[in-house]
């Protein structure tokens, strides 16, 4: 039923709109659906919809400016719609022949309102008996549920269930509050699908919230803080926002998507009564209260998505890179031995003797526990430790003790396939030694949280080449609640470092010393401001690391003097006394321990719940070391305090390594970030610069975005004549930083007076496209490129027709709009009379082809003879070039489209920015083309497109049609160089389902999971 609008709501619906198409039309998003969104039911006319879509596509600002202001003419004059405009005010449906039920809305189903359950008012449970009646799907996400909540709106869940009507819900046994009666009743009464996180210790999930959907369009959402119990919905002090896809269409979009996610996350698990296993977990789970030490075994172990980034970048160093002796670097509690248990599930078939080695029976007996529940056998494995001796010798968990008593001489080097080493940071000592010297494995893993010791010796270089396989960043342990969030407050000390000699890297620890060891006015802000930021000192367990050991005594000193017992561990402290003192801190008889570098390796404090850093660490690694001694989960611990005294610091000091390490960011997202005071952290954690420290950072940072070129060229000069692989290596630059502003190697090393080949007649143009290459990241497309880089190499025609290919590639890299040959023959030719671009081009993706973390795959059947391949980055040219969209009769510059089809090679290419703007959130964009699940992609189609047309119909029956879909995402539209961003391919995918139209939401199954990374940035929830 409806009945006309009266003016004042008319006026505003009208406002609302313009205001959306207005905004449409300023930001330039190629979409009409925000616009169609804010306009259910249609105000706006056809000719004013038209100027609008116009408007949206209009580039120019001139043009976009003259068309907006027509368009607020157009509408200015469209008010002969006012009587046509109508609002719902009920919905009726027919229970008998000719009878029809009125259900009348408590709020109207196009408002937004806000539900307090005060006096005088619809209490929450009324509004949502009224809401269940309409309803054609409905979704329930609560962190409890309980049998006097479901008791109040039993009738209308029943007749929800007659109806037949779709009824998700997710809940949690957070705190063992869920009643098991409830879930039941759900399920076996009113048909729900339940999904349940048993994660009873800690949850993310404390929403509450309900979702409508309409066949209508006219969904409706409730989020709150209500759960389904009693208090909650009648008397409780409660609000609860009513959402309305009229008033509040993007919310209602976020609040879609968002649950759909965590519909496929695996944390959540589905729930059925009827089935013992399920019923028996969930009574187990709601009677630990709090006890979150689930069993592994009988249930399969999948990896998260950071384990399956750490699983995919093994696999690249054994098959693209043939490296066989691999480091994972991971903090304590990020579950590495999970990983390396998943890890040699794969390698099992082929390499099936394994020897785990650590130092502690614990640690051999969880981490047999470990392999046990990956590869579900309860009897796999021998432990070699105390007692334990292994008769098979096949699957060996031993103690490095156990088998230098042996005597590592008595096994066959060569009889264990796999060899892992728990705590590699310990391979320095003899016993570890004589074992790696000694033994000869297929593949050798070794695990640590702390590479570098407090000796300075980095295990990286002595065993691995330099290099780690993997490396678990901070930002994605935090991401997926695997460690405590931080509270990092920088804070400005006063000392002035910019007299403090600079040498190898870091400042001159004499010099550092002598002004921090009897500094009373520092000292005495540390203390002010530690009790300003810890809600109790006296209850506090704090690590502070200093510079020398006299620093760490005198910290020691005034801290007790303060009134806060500490005590000064440093390399001197015999081991016993250490560990007493780490007793002590554990028992709070001392709150405070200051180190000398002694607590970098892998000392397990989990109780820390505050670090203070009075010394200034450059090394990120070192850094994170440092904070990780805090980011243990432990009982009664919510978060980790962080202090870090920050002085004025000389120019060569690097803020930006410690801070992305930190944050996750960019270089130039990380400028963002502490100009907006780091709002994208992971959930629970937070960064707060003092001015001036804010100040002193940001001035820093900045200054490595915009450092001068000759800067730069003095930097390369003092690396004389390093390849460009060393000069990275050593000098901690990035490839940003030699090809921003469209620079290159050579010119760089020519400006330094380093002798490099003559340039050729066309070489400024070539050499700022090289910036181009720096994303080359698979084996085939580097060598081919490398091939017809070189000037003694094979001509166009003397190719494979899939090498012309990939040849066609570079080709449109350095020329997009043709270059003006009449074949590519002559663009090569002409490239090749330019000997410094060519070995450029050739020692350039030598370097990004081993910096690559991604196993390249085909794109597999019907796309085997396409040169692209899944998990590498291509920039749009090489997209266009090897897709036949771009040839010598069509040049690949100018496609700004989301999707390109190429009927030549039968390929609907999908180019999506993840992040609709590179600066700002974006609530609108955010939700249109995101991942659901690591197989699972959501994306929108044009605007023109619906399920009728020729496009749509291509795209929802490809499979039967004969033509292939392949997703290629960025983050976002431009890079850390300057240029347009390499696309990641994610390679092809298959239709799973649509909704809607003009545009169509497709949800892709994607053939080969994404990358852990990927999914992570492309999804719209933490994980």
């Amino acid at each position: 039923m409806s009945e006309p609008l009266h003016a004042g709501a008319h006026e505003r619906l009208r406002t609302a709109r313009l205001e959306a198409a207005l905004a449409e039309a300023a930001e330039l998003t190629p979409r009409w659906d925000r616009v169609e969104a804010a306009t259910q039911p249609r105000v706006l006319s056809r000719h004013v919809a038209a100027v609008v879509e116009q408007a949206l596509a209009e580039r120019a600002p001139e043009h976009r400016v003259e068309l907006v202001n027509r368009l607020l003419g157009l509408v200015e004059q469209d008010e002969r719609l006012n009587d046509e405009l109508q609002q719902l005010i009920a919905l009726t449906r027919e229970i008998a022949p000719g009878v029809h039920e009125v259900r009348h809305p408590i709020t109207p189903l196009s408002d937004a309102a806000l539900f307090t359950n005060a006096a005088g008012e619809p209490k929450l449970h009324s509004a949502l008996q009224s809401e269940l009646s309409s309803a054609d799907r409905v979704d329930l996400l609560c962190a409890f549920i309980r049998w006097h909540g479901i008791r109040l709106l039993e009738r209308e869940l029943d007749v929800l269930h007659e109806r037949g009507v779709p009824f998700r819900v997710i809940t949690t046994t957070y705190m063992g509050a869920t009643e098991q009666r409830a879930v039941d009743e759900l399920v076996r009464r009113h048909g729900a699908h339940m999904k349940i996180s048993y994660a009873s210790a800690t949850t993310r999930l404390h929403a509450k919230a309900w979702l409508f959907r309409r066949d209508s369009g006219f969904d409706t959402a409730f989020v709150g803080s209500s759960n389904l119990s009693r208090s909650a919905l009648v008397d409780g002090l409660e609000w609860n926002v009513r959402l309305s896809s009229v008033a509040t269409p993007d919310l209602i979009r976020k609040f879609t998507s968002t649950f759909d996610s965590y519909w496929a996350a695996p944390d959540f698990v589905t729930y059925d009564p009827a089935v013992p296993a399920d019923s028996q977990r969930l009574a187990e789970a709601l009677g630990r209260q709090g006890n979150d030490d689930t069993p592994l075994t009988g249930l399969e172990v999948r990896p998260y998505p950071h384990q399956e980034q750490i699983l995919e970048a093994l696999e690249t160093e054994r098959e693209v890179h043939d490296r066989h002796h691999n480091l994972v670097v991971a903090a304590t509690g990020t579950g590495k031995t999970v990983v390396a248990a998943l890890d040699y599930q794969r390698l099992r078939d082929r390499h099936p003797k394994l020897l785990f080695v650590a130092h502690r029976k614990e640690i051999l007996d969880q981490s047999r526990r470990t392999y046990r529940a990956v590869l579900a056998d309860g009897a796999f494995g021998e432990t070699y430790v105390g007692g334990d001796r292994p008769q098979r010798w096949n699957h060996v968990f031993a103690s490095v003790q156990s088998l230098a008593a042996y005597g590592v001489e008595n096994i066959p080097p060569e009889h264990f396939d796999v060899v892992v080493i728990d705590e590699f940071h310990h391979a320095e000592a003899a016993t570890y030694r004589r074992l790696l010297d000694h033994l000869r494995p297929a593949e050798l893993l070794g695990l640590t949280a702390t590479p570098e010791r407090s000796d300075g010796v980095d295990v990286r270089d002595r065993f691995f080449d330099g290099r780690s396989a993997a490396e678990l960043r901070l930002w994605d342990a935090l991401s997926a609640d695997l460690l405590v969030p931080f509270h990092y407050f920088g804070v400005a000390d006063d000392v002035d470092l910019r007299g403090v000699e600079w040498k190898r890297g870091s400042y001159d620890a004499g010099t550092l010393d002598g002004l921090y060891t009897g500094n009373d006015a520092r000292a005495a802000k540390v203390i002010r401001e530690t009790r300003a930021k810890v809600t109790d000192v006296t209850a506090m367990r704090a690590l502070g690391f200093c510079v020398s050991v006299a620093h760490a005594e005198y910290m020691a000193r005034v801290f007790t003097a303060a009134g806060i017992p500490s005590e000064a561990v440093t390399g001197r402290t015999a081991r016993d006394d250490r560990d007493a003192a780490l007793r002590r801190l554990r028992d709070r008889e001392v709150n405070c321990l200051f180190a000398v570098d002694v607590f970098n390796e892998g000392l397990d404090v989990p109780q820390v719940d505050t670090v203070l850093l009075l010394r200034p660490t450059q090394s990120a690694t070192v850094f994170l070391q440092q904070l990780g001694r805090g980011l243990r989960r432990a009982p009664g611990k919510a978060v980790l305090t962080v202090l870090d005294f920050i002085g004025q610091h000389r120019r060569e000091f690097r803020f930006d390594l410690r801070y992305r390490a930190l944050t996750g960011s960019s270089r130039r997202g990380l400028e963002h970030q502490i100009e907006e005071d780091f709002p994208f952290l992971p959930s629970g954690s937070a960064m707060v610069l003092d001015p001036v420290a804010r100040a002193i950072v940001l001035d820093n940072v900045r200054s490595r975005l915009r450092l001068a070129r000759k800067d730069l060229v003095a930097d390369v000069r003092s690396y004389g004549e390093a390849s460009l692989a060393r000069y990275l290596r050593e000098s901690g630059s990035e490839l940003s930083d030699v090809y921003r502003s469209k620079g290159s190697w050579t010119a760089l090393r020519r400006d330094a007076g380093i002798v490099v080949p003559p340039p050729g007649p066309d070489e400024t143009a070539l050499s700022r496209r090289l910036a181009l290459l720096t994303h080359v990241d698979d084996p085939e497309r580097a060598e081919v490129y490398a091939r017809v880089a070189d000037p003694a190499g094979p001509a166009y025609d003397e190719l494979t027709d899939r090498d012309r290919r990939l040849a066609r590639m570079l080709f449109f890299l350095f020329w997009p709009d043709r270059g003006g040959f009449s074949s590519y023959q002559a663009g090569f030719e002409h490239l090749r009379q330019h000997p410094g671009v060519c070995a450029e081009i050739r020692e350039l993706t030598g370097v990004t082809k081993d910096l690559s973390r991604h196993l390249p795959r085909s794109l597999g059947e019907g796309l085997q003879h396409l040169p692209l391949r899944s998990h590498a980055y291509y920039r749009r040219e090489e997209i266009l070039a090897a897709l036949d969209w771009a040839s010598l009769e069509r040049k690949a510059h100018g496609h700004a489209s989301g999707v390109a089809w190429a009927p030549e090679t039968g390929v609907d290419a999908l180019l999506v920015n993840l992040h609709k703007t590179e600066r700002d959130f974006s609530p609108t964009t955010m939700y249109r083309d995101f991942a659901v699940a690591p197989d699972l992609f959501h994306w929108e189609s044009q605007n023109s497109a619906s399920p009728e047309t020729g496009t749509g119909r291509r795209y929802l029956n490809h499979r039967e049609q004969g033509s292939h879909v392949v997703l290629f995402v960025r983050d976002a539209p431009r890079d850390d160089i300057g240029e347009g961003a390499p696309f990641l391919c994610l390679g092809a995918c298959d239709y799973e389902s649509h909704l809607g139209s003009k545009p169509i939401a497709i949800t892709w199954r994607l053939r080969r999971t994404m990358p852990g990374e990927t999914f992570r940035a492309a999804s719209v929830v933490a994980s």
